[in-house]
């Protein structure tokens, strides 16, 4: 269990023998008898009220709280915050003034200074021993105390109290630091005001800087209606600015009272801008943050075992609340998902046996069971747990699950186990022995009769996440939105790499699922290079297809674009990185198998937190006057509800991490490295499917030029039809392959014509249900039952069945079907602001492409090389131009020499192509007449002609 040390306290002799108390929270450490239990229930139970207490920032009877301010800077999603509070002691009795911040759990504090009466006392973090040392020999005499901190869901307190004789001016100053956490889509920061009395300067300034560019910026009328004129918002492309400041008269509780309204939690919520599913990728100050929030995804079906603990204790609102969650969670499973039901106490028993469809019959039926479980017994977890792997097993060894599935075990309970297995570290030996390293488990726990440091332990150790939910009326949501968080994995198996040498000290990499609306971040330090360009790669599995993705930063760009922002955190990459492996190595730690393995993890831990100031269970902040005469010790706790070790997987305590594993730093096999400086530069990403020099294209306005290879020959025609329509360019019912373009106009015309161009590419294959669909602003690949996009953003190999995609970074994509059929579409940007001319797309495809002998369309017909023969060649009304007689298909055309362009090595001017251009759209060589070739639908296939 855990007792409660009494740590912190200061007598500071001031001016004329006056003096003043400080004290800061108290620790609770862990004790090794097992025979006081009954006390740990206790001191549960009083935390639970302690919740309840009256809350103030700024404590004291007769004084005058002459300011409160609160900033944070937020800068690629880490936040540095800092308190400030100046107060006068107008008494005329010396008396105790207390400064308390309440701020988020996840935060590290890395500073506290106090100005009193012109003694300034600067905080420094180091080693708790060594802080703790230095605090002793500098206290002559004084008093103990400890104050157990009050906790909310997602806050934990700060406090501190001074006691100053009368006339005394106290200056307040806190800072921390803390990563936002995505989740649902959005970021979230939190500030807890509560002043507990009228505060003429009261300002809250929120300034972001989000170098991509803030998407939206959200904020919860979480304080009331009365303070909405308080609150501005200034937002421009890439920064927001967000100010608090209520007048005295605002702050009332009403016209005449004296009492302050301001009393809750000031919440900002935002997200970014992201242009591709590649992440975003940012360097500064020597590290490197690699940010990954893709969407776009079709969900991967779940397999999930809830596993709910009925016994006695769950009586009353826990059931109550649980169930009616339980309702809502079975009506989000769908016909492709698999689930079960196992409820315990001091037995174990199955809603069913099996994994069965989420069908809407089977959805009712498990929601009557739920509706009549009455809670009563003992509590059997061991047990439940270990029938709970079983059912995942048997399923998948009889192969009733996709491989490609997540599978998961949602465990809800309210308390420690009293029957069968009680020893919680046999229940989690037995619980790593028996899950599969494709099965998660996430744990939930009820009020705090639970031990919640068990449960992180096993949740972290077998790839999920823990979290506390509070027994009150609104636990049912509290359970609802934990389910939202991981009701919609997207990809799995993802390890985000760099070339080797060009990085060093990365944070965990590799992540077991990603879940829609989270993210995955990872952090390292880069290495000098002659190169000014890092290079991450992404892997990762996805519903049926696998992905690799490539993104590039610039390593000076942001730090130049640093210097310019006034309000920006110009730190942030180096402290995220710290803060990031910090949590990590504390999650580590906690599952350290050996204590000479805890004790080197420790050192870590040590090292990084003193060198970064952050104060953490095993750092103590001490802060001294000026010249280190007086001395006061401020220690970081550890949570006897949350635990002292939660860890962040993949940046962010989110259910996308696993457990923290060796760092991987080689490239993927498709990478190809020099092997001559400069070491950190990949010489080529991912593979280029280099198309045969002599193709068949369609190009600009749409100009066609085919190749005849037998004749050595290339022939052009233009196609002269109305935006919005449909052609077929390849219809090859034998294969089942089709390829369709549609086109588009310019934005006016130019010379009497308006110009069309091909702005949407369709490839279908059939057989496979596969189509992949390129405009001007994404790449859609879809299955019949998954949809994936991808942008323009972002280099990107997907595979899925017979069919290979490549994405070049704003330039063009390769799509190869079964390797023998290769087709790739070229992109063209054009000046936004140009008054005509618009994006659009150009197809390439090779001559020696693999169609059946019933392939058609405009291109695919002249895979059958029709005879051509080209004659009485002369000069033209053009000189340049000579003209010609064609004989082709039994027709004579008049055909003119020319030249059209072949974009693939230079977009911008391109190469010229000789070639015999054919009249009147093509008639004549083509078969029928080109309307023939306009479809219903860019999946349908040609009629007969």
């Amino acid at each position: 269990m855990r007792r409660l040390l009494l740590l912190l306290l200061g007598l500071l002799v001031l001016q004329q023998g006056r003096c003043f108390e400080f004290v800061i929270d108290g620790e609770w450490e862990e004790e090794t008898s097992h025979l006081q239990d009954h006390r740990e229930r206790h001191k549960r139970a009083i935390l639970t009220s302690e919740e309840q207490d009256d809350f103030e920032a700024i404590r004291g009877d007769d004084i005058t709280v002459k300011s409160y301010k609160v900033e944070s800077r937020i800068t690629s999603r880490f936040a540095h915050t800092t308190v400030r509070s100046s107060v006068i002691n107008t008494g005329s009795k010396a008396q105790s003034i207390g400064f308390n911040v309440q701020i988020p759990k996840r935060a590290f504090i890395t500073n506290f200074t106090m100005n009193v009466n012109g003694i300034i006392f600067i905080g420094s973090v180091k080693e708790k021993t060594v802080a703790r040392n230095l605090y002793a020999q500098a206290r002559a005499r004084g008093k103990a105390a400890g104050i157990v901190r009050a906790n909310s869901q997602d806050m934990e307190t700060f406090k501190t109290e001074v006691h100053v004789p009368p006339g005394s001016n106290i200056e307040f100053e806190l800072h921390y630091q803390e990563m936002m956490h995505r989740k649902l889509n959005f970021y979230e920061h939190s500030l807890y005001l509560q002043p507990g009395r009228l505060v003429p300067q009261f300002q809250v300034d929120v300034y972001i800087f989000e170098p991509k560019g803030i998407s939206m910026v959200d904020l919860p009328n979480s304080l009331g209606a009365q303070f909405t004129e308080s609150i501005k918002v200034t937002k421009t492309k890439d920064k927001a600015h967000i100010v608090f400041k209520p007048s005295l008269q605002q702050q009332r509780k009403c016209e005449n009272c004296t009492g302050s309204a301001i009393d809750g939690v000031f919440t900002v919520r935002y997200d970014v801008n992201r242009d591709s599913n590649a992440g975003e990728l940012q360097v500064s100050d020597g590290h490197f943050v690699q940010f990954f929030a893709p969407s776009n995804l079709s969900p991967l079906s779940k397999n999930i075992v809830f596993v709910i603990d009925v016994s006695g204790s769950m009586w009353g609102v826990k059931m109550k609340q649980t169930v009616e969650a339980m309702q809502a969670i079975l009506d989000d499973l769908t016909i492709d998902d698999h689930f079960s039901i196992i409820d315990f106490n001091h037995n174990v028993r199955c809603w069913s046996e099996e994994l069965v469809p989420g069908s809407s019959i089977q959805i009712e039926d498990a929601k009557r069971y739920i509706q009549n479980i009455k809670p009563n017994g003992g509590t059997n977890i061991n047990e439940a747990l270990m029938r709970a792997v079983q059912m995942l097993i048997k399923a998948a060894n009889q192969g009733l699950i996709d491989p490609r599935s997540v599978s998961m075990i949602i465990l809800v309970s309210d308390g420690d186990p009293t029957v069968g297995e009680i020893k919680l570290s046999t229940i989690q030996k037995n619980v790593k022995r028996v899950m599969r390293e494709e099965f998660s488990l996430f744990s939930l726990g009820i009020g705090f009769d639970v031990d919640y440091d068990f449960l992180e332990r096993i949740a972290m150790e077998n790839r999920g996440m823990a979290q506390r939910i509070y027994a009150n009326h609104d636990a049912a949501e509290q359970l609802r939105t934990f389910y939202s968080q991981v009701s919609s994995p997207l990809l799995r198996r993802i390890t985000i790499q760099f070339p080797d040498d060009s990085v060093s000290d990365v944070t965990q990499n590799r992540f077991d699922k990603y879940f829609s609306g989270s993210e995955l971040v990872v952090a390292g330090k880069v290495l000098p290079s002659n190169s000014n360009i890092l290079t991450s790669y992404t892997t990762a599995s996805a519903s049926r297809m696998d992905i690799t993705l490539e993104t590039e930063a610039d390593t000076a760009e942001l730090d130049t674009e640093l210097t310019k922002q006034e309000h920006s955190f110009h730190g942030f990459a180096r402290q995220m990185w710290a803060y990031i492996t910090i949590k990590q190595l504390i999650s580590e730690r906690s599952l350290a198998p050996t204590a000479a393995k805890k004790r080197k993890i420790t050192q870590r831990i040590m090292a990084l937190a003193v060198e970064h100031q952050f104060v953490t269970p095993l750092t103590a902040l001490l802060v001294e006057s000026e010249g280190g005469t007086e001395r006061l010790l401020a220690d970081s706790p550890k949570d006897p509800k949350h635990g002292c070790c939660s860890g962040v997987g993949g940046g962010g305590g989110s259910p996308n991490g696993i457990a923290p594993v060796r760092v991987v730093y080689q490239p993927p096999p498709w990478v190809q490295m020099t092997t001559t400086p400069p070491p950190s530069q990949v010489e080529k990403g991912p593979e280029e499917w280099a198309l045969p020099q002599q193709v068949t294209l369609v190009d600009n306005d749409p100009h066609f030029i085919v190749h005849l290879p037998r004749s050595n020959m290339d022939v052009c025609f233009n196609i002269d039809s109305k935006p919005g329509n449909i052609l077929n360019l390849v219809s090859d019912s034998g294969t089942g392959l089709v390829v369709n373009g549609q086109l588009i106009g310019s934005k006016k015309m130019h010379k009497n014509k308006l110009n069309t161009y091909f702005g949407t590419i369709s490839i279908y294959y059939q057989p496979d249900g596969v189509s992949v669909t390129v405009s001007t602003e994404s790449i859609i690949m879809t299955d019949g039952r998954n949809n994936h996009s991808f942008t323009w953003g972002s280099t990107a190999e997907i595979t899925q069945d017979g069919m290979r995609i490549s994405i070049r970074k704003n330039s063009h994509v390769s799509v190869i079907i079964n390797d023998n059929i290769q087709v790739m579409v070229l992109l063209h940007r054009v000046w936004k602001k140009h008054p005509v001319s618009v994006d659009f797309l150009g197809i390439y495809m090779a001559d020696n492409n693999q169609y059946s002998p019933l392939v058609h369309g405009l291109i695919g017909q002249f895979s059958r090389e029709p005879d051509v023969r080209v004659y009485d060649v002369h000069e033209g009304v053009d000189p340049l131009k000579k003209q010609a007689t064609m004989e082709v298909k039994g027709n004579m055309l008049q055909v003119t020499r020319g030249w059209q362009k072949d974009y693939r090595h230079d977009k911008k001017r391109g190469s010229n192509v000789y070639c015999w251009f054919i009249h009147n759209s093509g008639k004549g060589f083509i078969d029928g007449h080109y309307t023939d070739y306009i479809v219903p639908n860019l999946n349908s296939f040609l009629r007969m002609l």
